[in-house]
């Protein structure tokens, strides 16, 4: 696993680089600050990120934000804010696990797993929260392409809707760019 470090105290990234190369992890680099952290992921593009500070500052925040929006990626916050406005600000910003307190060498690779397991699970509800949109997409066009060939035509909605799939499949296309098509046509 590829790490990417967000630390700027030293006796801190002292313990955590060994820490992490003992749990079978590899650092990619270290960034003192988070202002080039979009940057730095797309470019390494690490397995996850940790970040440990004593409170997370909206800078930091917004940097994790960019990152995530760019190269969406597993972050781990190690800090010492427990308050739940921070934990919230921070999870908002995409952090993925926010961890108090327990920057301790033996929970590292299990608070890690943890956190590309979330991540795994986010993006997999993310992606399908997408495809669904997608779908909802393509099935309002096409209904709206039926009902303009029915006010057109007359023809009946099923008919219609076999002239389409017809039409979609002896041209190797998605009904959805037949309805495009129809749409596009119509308004020309």
């Amino acid at each position: 696993m590829r790490v990417l470090i967000v630390e700027n105290q030293p006796e801190r990234l002292a313990m955590l680089a060994p820490a992490l190369e003992a749990a079978g992890c590899a650092v990619a680099a270290v960034l003192n600050s988070a202002r080039s952290l979009d940057v730095q992921v797309q470019t390494l593009r690490p397995d996850i990120v940790i970040i440990a500070q004593d409170s997370p500052d909206r800078d930091t925040l917004e940097h994790v934000c960019l990152a995530n929006r760019d190269c969406p990626r597993p972050i781990v916050m190690f800090t010492g804010d427990g308050s739940p406005d921070s934990i919230r600000a921070a999870t908002r910003a995409g952090v993925t696990s926010y961890v108090v307190d327990g920057l301790d060498p033996a929970r590292i690779r299990p608070i890690l797993d943890v956190a590309v397991s979330r991540f795994e699970a986010y993006r997999a509800l993310h992606d399908q929260l997408e495809q669904t949109r997608l779908e909802l997409s393509e099935r309002k066009l096409v209904d709206q392409a039926k009902a303009l060939l029915i006010r057109q035509t007359g023809a009946s909605e099923p008919e219609v809707y076999r002239e389409m799939r017809r039409a979609a499949m002896d041209r190797g296309l998605k009904l959805a760019d037949i309805a495009r098509q129809v749409l596009r046509d119509s308004a020309a």
